[in-house]
């Protein structure tokens, strides 16, 4: 059966993020069962899942709770929409725990299906609002550096990543890109954390003052950043950004798609850092990754722009089939609601000197530039030349290479641009699964270490 399924699925299957020619030859690892925190090929090996699937699998891959929900909701009622004045109750009482658990100042909900639409979503409404509002000019959006935000045209583009733009004619226009808070790599010769946020709010007001105030609408940011190498801010940045946005009237946009419920220690990354949203977007821990479903939170001076906007056209004519989709909505209501009777959340900040311990183990390693961590989210950046941060030719995969060693080793792992190693185990992993989950990292390190001859 699992020669079959490998056939079918090079024969059929496109597959998202992948060397579409070298996969013809490779082949795909096919999981077939979830246990906790692990995951079980065709063949029957077991995988710690060091990455919670796509940074999402925060309950792990077999909570019967989130099963039960979906089968009650699909008895009583497997689907139903938001639109024209029609609802239902999962969407409703999402909604509202949802804004009881947001930050400070969000009062709407929108829901779409996965992080890239929120994402779009923000683009549509803050180009919305401002038509509205008799501001037909104000519409860039300043991005970062190594920012996600997903792959649809605009989140895309609000992406800073060149795989994402490369052959898409991306990014699109409106887009202005700003400097990445990542000190290790950004920093000045001798430049502290602080003076580094310093200079990057400096460099942004610049660039405010250059487009013209009067164009720009929103700033989006991720308070980690995830997929561009799980960069993780100085302490003093998010201030020094929002003091500079809040000077020239612009939005500030929290992209929670992976810091959101949990995954820095506390519900959102916003309260971990400081920032203080007038939008917000989450998805993946949202229903723990097992049905799509995403959401964007809004303050209520953006939701009066665009009430304002639907009296004066007819309609708000934005949304999809499965916003809000009944069952999604109940599986994710579940899924909240055992965040909190479980208080995973302080579970979370209880392992996290575990899992961060066994990631600054390696950071006097000669393969590793730089070890970083937080809550549950970590990454070690390897470098050919720790003194001077050379780092290897991108030909070399070495990133890559030690994720395949890894799998190897009963390790699922995800190697990120710049020879980065991301970790984002599920939030439910106890120490003692920490533990393992390092002891089959050290043996990949090892066989890695030796294929490189380096001592």
């Amino acid at each position: 059966m699992s020669n079959a399924l490998r056939d079918a699925d090079i024969r059929y299957v496109l597959h998202p993020y992948t060397n579409l020619a070298a996969h013809e030859e490779k082949g795909p690892m096919i999981a077939v069962r979830g246990e906790g925190v692990k995951v079980f090929d065709t063949a029957g090996k077991e995988y710690i899942e060091g990455m919670a699937g796509l940074w999402c699998a925060s309950l792990g891959f077999s909570e019967p709770r989130l099963r039960e929900a979906a089968l009650r909701q699909m008895d009583a009622l497997p689907f139903f929409h938001q639109f024209g004045h029609k609802s239902h109750a999962p969407g409703i009482e999402l909604a509202e725990r949802l804004i009881g658990m947001a930050p400070d100042g969000l009062t709407k909900v929108f829901f779409a299906n996965s992080g890239s639409e929120a994402n779009d979503t923000v683009v549509k409404i803050v180009r919305y609002m401002n038509n509205i509002l008799g501001r037909p000019q104000k519409k860039k959006i300043i991005a970062r550096e190594r920012a996600y935000h997903g792959v649809t045209v605009a989140a895309a583009s609000l992406t800073g990543l060149p795989v994402n733009h490369r052959a898409f004619d991306l990014p699109i226009e409106g887009v202005v890109r700003t400097g990445c808070p990542h000190h290790y790599r950004y920093a000045r010769p001798g430049e502290s954390e602080d003076a580094f946020a310093t200079r990057l709010a400096d460099e942004l007001e610049a660039q405010i003052l250059a487009e013209g105030p009067e164009t720009v609408a929103a700033f989006i940011a991720e308070p980690v950043q995830g997929a561009g190498g799980v960069i993780i801010p100085p302490a003093t940045y998010f201030d020094k950004i929002q003091a500079v946005l809040k000077k020239y009237d612009i939005l500030m946009v929290a992209d929670e798609v992976i810091c959101g419920f949990g995954r820095t220690g506390n519900a959102w990354g916003s309260q971990t850092y400081n920032i203080r949203p007038d939008i917000l977007t989450c998805a993946k821990a949202l229903s723990s990754a097992y049905l799509p479903i995403s959401a964007v939170l809004v303050s209520d001076a953006v939701y009066q722009a665009v009430k304002k906007g639907s009296a004066e056209i007819g309609s708000f004519g934005h949304g999809y089939t499965y916003s809000a989709h009944p069952v999604a909505a109940a599986v994710a209501l579940e899924t909240l609601k055992i965040y909190e009777e479980r208080d995973l959340f302080a579970h979370t900040r209880a392992v996290s000197p575990t899992f961060v311990t066994h990631l600054m183990r390696y950071a006097d390693h000669p393969l590793v530039g730089n070890a970083r961590g937080i809550g549950l989210v970590g990454a070690l950046e390897l470098v050919a030349d720790k003194a001077t941060k050379e780092s290897f030719p991108p030909a070399a995969a070495v990133a890559a290479r030690l994720v395949e060693l890894a799998q190897e080793e009963g390790l699922i792992l995800r190697s990120l641009a710049g020879d980065i190693v991301s970790f984002c185990p599920p939030l439910i992993i106890t120490d003692a699964e920490l533990d393992e989950m390092f002891t089959r990292f050290d043996r990949a390190m090892e066989r890695l270490t030796a294929q490189l001859g380096i001592g």
